[in-house]
C-alpha cells in the first residue's frame, strides 16, 4: 500500500530513497540554508558591535525603567551575573541595527510573485537554485561589505531577501508537480520543517563560530558549505518525474497518474493563463490567506518576540534565553514530522479527507499557541512554566506546515505557486509590523502589563485565523484550477496536456489515491 508498492529502484541512492524524498530531504536543506543564512547576522552581529562605544548613548538602567512602574508586576533577576561580550568593531545604532536586520524583508516582499511565475512558466529546479545561491554569495561577501560601509550590508541583506522570498513559490511548485496526493502532507512537512531545524542549527553554529574563530567565520564557514548543496542540487533534481534520468519506471508512472497527468510537469508546454477574478473570488484562497497572515503574526511573536519578553520581564540571562530559545525549533521539527505522517496515514485509509487534515493541523497551529498566550498573560513570574508554554506554543505551530501552507497545492496545483506568493506576500507584512508594534507598546514599559496587551492582540488575530479557515478552507481542488477554458469543471478538448497536474486522465490501479 502507498509507497510501498513502488519500487525506488533506479534512483542514485538504489533500492534506499525515493527520488521524490530525495526531492523533499534536498528541499529541506535548502530552506535550512536560506533560514539559517537569514538568522546568522543576528547572532554574528552580537560580536560585530562595540558595546562599549555604544553604552556611551546612556540607556536607561532596568532598575529605573521597573521604578516608573512601580504599580506593574516586575520579575527578580534571574542568576547572578551576565557573560561579557568582547567588542567588535562596528559602533552601529540600534535604528541602523534595526534596518541592517529588517531590510531582508524589503527583497523578500518584493521578489516572490515574479518568482513563482517564472517557477511555474520556466523551471522551479532553477529558482530554488538561485535563491540559495545568491544568499551564498551575500552571505560570504557580508564581511568585505560591513567593513565597506554599512549602505553595503543593506545591499546585501536586500539581496539575500530577494533570494529568500521565491523559495516557498518554487518549493510549492516542485511538490505540485512530485508529491503525490496522500503524500502532500509528509513531503510538505519535510521540506518546510527545513526552516525550524535551520534556525536553531544557525543560532548555535554561528555562537560557536563568532566566539572561537571571529564574527567573519560565521559567513565564510556557514556560506561555503551551503555551495555543497547547490551541486547536489543541480546534479539529483529535475522539475517533474518526467525530466528526471534518476528514477525507476515504477515510481514515475506512480507519481504521474496519482497526480493525474502526463509526467506531473508544469514546465513545457503551455501554461493556462491564471484566472484572477476566480482567484480573488474564492472562498478557499481567503481561508487560506487569513490563516497565513494571521498565523505569521502569531509565529513572529514567538519567534521574535518572546525571547525579549523572557528577558525584559522575567530577566533570564543571556546563556539561559539562548537555551530556551533553541528548545522549541527542535520539537517543532519532530512534531510537523509526526503529524504530517499520521494525517497522510489517515487520508490514505480514507478515515478523513484533505478537508478535514489541513484543517486539523490549521487549528493545532492557532488554538495551542493562543491558549500559550492567554496563559502567559496570568502566569507572572513563574520562569519554569513561561518556559514550558512557550515551548509548546512554538512546537504546536508546527501543524502549519502541513496544514494551511500546503493547501495552496489541494485548491490549485496548477498555480500554488503564485497563489503561495500572493498568500507570502502578504504575510510578510507581520514580519515588519510585530517588531514596530511590540517596541511601541514595551518603550520605556517594558513591563508585564504591557506584554499582556500584544499577546492579547495575538489572541485576537488568533481567533479570526481560527473562524476565518474552519468556515472557509476546502482541501478539494477547485474548478478555476483549469484556467479560464472551463466546462462544467471539465477542461476543453486540447487542454489537458496544457495543464500540468488535469484530473482528466484515468485514474490508476494504485491504492494510494487521492480521491
Amino acid at each position: 500500500m502507498g509507497d510501498h508498492a513502488v519500487p525506488p529502484k533506479g534512483n542514485v541512492l538504489g533500492s534506499l530513497v525515493p527520488a521524490r524524498y530525495i526531492l523533499a530531504v534536498l528541499g529541506s536543506i535548502g530552506m535550512a540554508i536560506i533560514y539559517g543564512l537569514k538568522v546568522n547576522l543576528s547572532v554574528a552581529m552580537v560580536a560585530m558591535l562595540n558595546h562599549s562605544a555604544l553604552a556611551h548613548g546612556g540607556a536607561a538602567p532596568v532598575h529605573e525603567m521597573t521604578e516608573m512602574h512601580s504599580t506593574e508586576e516586575v520579575c527578580s533577576q534571574s542568576g547572578n551575573s551576565t557573560e561579557a561580550v568582547e567588542d567588535g568593531p562596528f559602533a552601529w545604532s540600534e535604528p541602523l541595527q534595526g534596518t541592517i536586520l529588517s531590510c531582508y524583508f524589503w527583497g523578500y516582499f518584493v521578489s516572490q510573485i515574479p518568482g513563482a511565475r517564472i517557477a511555474e512558466s520556466l523551471s522551479a529546479k532553477w529558482v530554488m537554485f538561485f535563491s540559495v545561491f545568491i544568499n551564498v554569495i551575500c552571505t560570504l561577501l557580508t564581511p568585505v561589505a560591513a567593513e565597506l560601509h554599512y549602505g553595503a550590508m543593506i545591499a546585501m541583506r536586500i539581496g539575500e531577501g530577494i533570494g529568500g522570498g521565491v523559495t516557498f513559490p518554487a518549493m510549492h511548485v516542485m511538490l505540485a508537480s512530485w508529491a503525490p496526493p496522500n503524500e502532500r502532507s509528509v513531503m510538505s512537512a519535510i521540506v518546510y520543517a527545513g526552516t525550524a531545524l535551520g534556525t536553531v542549527i544557525s543560532m548555535l553554529m554561528a555562537g560557536v563560530l563568532a566566539g572561537s574563530l571571529g564574527w567573519e567565520s560565521v559567513f565564510y564557514v556557514m556560506g561555503g558549505l551551503s555551495c555543497i548543496w547547490l551541486v547536489l542540487w543541480v546534479l539529483l533534481v529535475q522539475d517533474s518525474p518526467s525530466k528526471q534520468a534518476l528514477i525507476s519506471a515504477e515510481e514515475r508512472t506512480f507519481i504521474t497518474s496519482s497526480l493525474g497527468g502526463e509526467g506531473g510537469s508544469g514546465h513545457g508546454g503551455a501554461k493556462p493563463a491564471i484566472p484572477w477574478k476566480k482567484v480573488f473570488t474564492s472562498a478557499p484562497f481567503y481561508a487560506i490567506l487569513i490563516a497565513h497572515v494571521c498565523n505569521n503574526w502569531g509565529w513572529y511573536m514567538l519567534l521574535i518576540e518572546l525571547p525579549f519578553y523572557m528577558k525584559q520581564v522575567l530577566q533570564f540571562n543571556i546563556k539561559e534565553n539562548a537555551v530556551v530559545t533553541a528548545i522549541p525549533f527542535l520539537t517543532m521539527w519532530f512534531f510537523s514530522m509526526a503529524l504530517s505522517k499520521t494525517l497522510d496515514a489517515l487520508r490514505a485509509r480514507k478515515k478523513i479527507n484533505t478537508t478535514i487534515a489541513r484543517k486539523t493541523a490549521t487549528l493545532i497551529a492557532s488554538v495551542v499557541p493562543m491558549c500559550c498566550l492567554l496563559a502567559l498573560c496570568y502566569i507572572g513570574c513563574n520562569r519554569g512554566a513561561a518556559v514550558a508554554l512557550m515551548t509548546l506554543g512554538i512546537t504546536s505551530i508546527g501543524g502549519m506546515f502541513c496544514g494551511f501552507l500546503s493547501n495552496h497545492i489541494d485548491i490549485a496545483p496548477n498555480y500554488a505557486g503564485t497563489l503561495m506568493a500572493i498568500t507570502n506576500t502578504a504575510a510578510t507584512l507581520p514580519g515588519i509590523t510585530v517588531p514596530i508594534f511590540v517596541g511601541q507598546i514595551t518603550h520605556g514599559n517594558q513591563t508585564i502589563g504591557a506584554w499582556r496587551v500584544i499577546f492579547f492582540v495575538t489572541i485576537g488575530l488568533y481567533i479570526i485565523e481560527i473562524f476565518g479557515y474552519t468556515f472557509l478552507g476546502s482541501g478539494e481542488e477547485q474548478p478555476w484550477n483549469k484556467g479560464d477554458k472551463t466546462n462544467n469543471g471539465a477542461v476543453e478538448n486540447g487542454e489537458a496536456e496544457a495543464t500540468p497536474l488535469n484530473t482528466k486522465e484515468t485514474k490508476p490501479s494504485y491504492t494510494n489515491q487521492e480521491e
